[in-house]
């Protein structure tokens, strides 16, 4: 069979837009429930995206418990879920409800994601997670394992990959729009919070706040509103960075249809950093090797006002008088042997092919994001974002740049290049990075992920 038609049967077999690698081996459809069943959810975190994927869940189903470390949160929620009942710990509500629930969503900080979302598939419950899946590789492994155990629906909060858009451009990139694919670059205007900057004075967290329940599973320190309620991303300890942000929205279009799966390795410059939050900005290097229909692919991701060069960029439309268009802040770049896919946001939905070639594009559209996990849970299917065969597998992607970024923690001077073991969740050669790769959890929550 020649590369091409392998390749255009390839876009075909997916269950969604022109990919395999989600569906096949992937997670088995579980008996589903009855579609004129309500679902019942239970929220975990109901402030910032926590607000919407809890109003989500309340429109699919019913939520019949939520969960939150700020009781203020609580008290306004309450006003519209008065059914609801109210904890702000998960471990307990969990135990207390786990023959009232169906599914979970999971909408804290980084760090808890995990232990979080474990913990109810380890019941039997579905799960929403937002993105990235985890704080670190080994726990978004070990989550697409629990997934994989329990047969459970599962689905991450990159919303972007229900966008038809998305599913067209990752198609066409699969039939070759662009030819061989070479590069991808890939930017964000993130950190749009402090980075850079050193361990933050504790003092007395204000009264409503629960502080024990939010630290979780890191190592336990006092409050500082430098962590809570959202400025906590750009630590090490409980945030993922810019990367860990936004990648997997902005690099989620060329994730699916470049199949950026398990790197060799990966390299970054940056700002320098203390090792206490991530750096003021960084550049970071992935390098994939060929898999069955492509050759080998650079990837390189780009934060804290860094761009790709312009000679990168030529091609893309100008205004109607001649004029450049001004870039975006956050934007992605396939760069092929014929020609290159442009997006100009982080979702990767709106894209300009600049030469190149018009291909055939199979893809199936979504309902819509969280209804895509609500038809899951009633229709037995798997949403895209599923946790074994497409989230995890795009968070460890993700994650292992910052690996690099951790090592590179000196102003402007490159870092050790990361060499990737993807299978084993290994650095070639060392034990220096295992401690980031599988972290060790405190407070209690070590069995959860067991």
């Amino acid at each position: 069979m020649s590369k091409r038609t392998d390749r255009r049967s390839f876009i075909k077999t997916g269950a969604a837009v022109g990919a395999g690698f989600w569906a096949a081996g992937g997670v088995a459809p579980r008996e589903s429930r009855a579609a004129n069943e309500e679902i019942r959810f239970a929220c975990i975190g109901i402030g910032g995206k926590g607000e919407s994927d809890s109003t989500d869940a309340s429109r699919a189903g019913k939520v019949v418990a939520m969960c939150d470390i700020d009781d203020a949160r609580l008290d306004k929620k309450a006003q519209r879920l008065t059914d609801a009942k109210r904890y702000n710990d998960f471990r307990k509500m969990l135990e207390e409800m786990e023959g009232s629930i169906d599914a979970v969503t999971v909408s804290t900080p980084d760090h808890t994601h995990a232990v979080a979302a474990a913990m109810a598939m380890q019941m039997g419950k579905h799960a929403f997670c937002q993105k990235p899946l985890t704080r670190t590789i080994w726990e978004a492994r070990r989550l697409g394992e629990i997934a994989r155990e329990k047969n459970v629906v599962t689905q991450m909060g990159n919303q972007g990959t229900a966008e038809s858009g998305v599913r067209q451009a990752a198609a066409m990139l699969k039939g070759g729009a662009v030819g061989d694919i070479k590069e991808v670059h890939v930017w964000t205007n993130r950190p749009v919070w402090p980075q850079g900057i050193g361990q933050p004075e504790g003092q007395e967290a204000p009264e409503g706040i629960h502080w024990e329940e939010w630290i979780g599973p890191a190592e336990m320190r006092p409050y500082s509103p430098a962590y809570h309620p959202f400025k906590w991303r750009g630590f090490w300890d409980f945030g993922t960075g810019a990367l860990g942000d936004m990648a997997c929205h902005t690099m989620n279009m060329a994730y699916m249809g470049c199949d950026l799966l398990n790197p060799t390795s990966v390299q970054a410059i940056t700002s320098g950093h203390n090792k206490i939050s991530f750096p003021a900005w960084s550049e970071i290097v992935f390098e994939f090797p060929a898999n069955d229909w492509r050759g080998p692919v650079k990837v390189v991701w780009y934060d804290g006002g860094k761009l790709p060069s312009a000679e990168a960029l030529e091609g893309r439309s100008k205004n109607p008088d001649g004029s450049e268009k001004k870039l975006s802040n956050s934007g992605s770049l396939i760069i092929g042997s014929e020609g290159k896919l442009f997006s100009p946001n982080d979702y990767g939905a709106e894209f300009e092919l600049i030469g190149g070639k018009k291909v055939d594009a199979d893809y199936t559209r979504s309902p819509g994001h969280f209804r895509e996990f609500a038809r899951a849970i009633q229709q037995g299917e798997q949403a895209v974002s599923n946790f074994p065969d497409y989230a995890g597998p795009l968070t460890e992607t993700i994650l292992l740049g910052n690996l690099a970024v951790w090592a590179a923690d000196q102003s402007e001077q490159m870092g050790e290049k990361i060499n990737w073991d993807a299978k084993n969740l290994e650095v070639k050669g060392t034990d220096e990075y295992d401690f980031m790769v599988k972290p060790k959890l405190h407070n209690g929550y070590d069995s959860i992920l067991s």
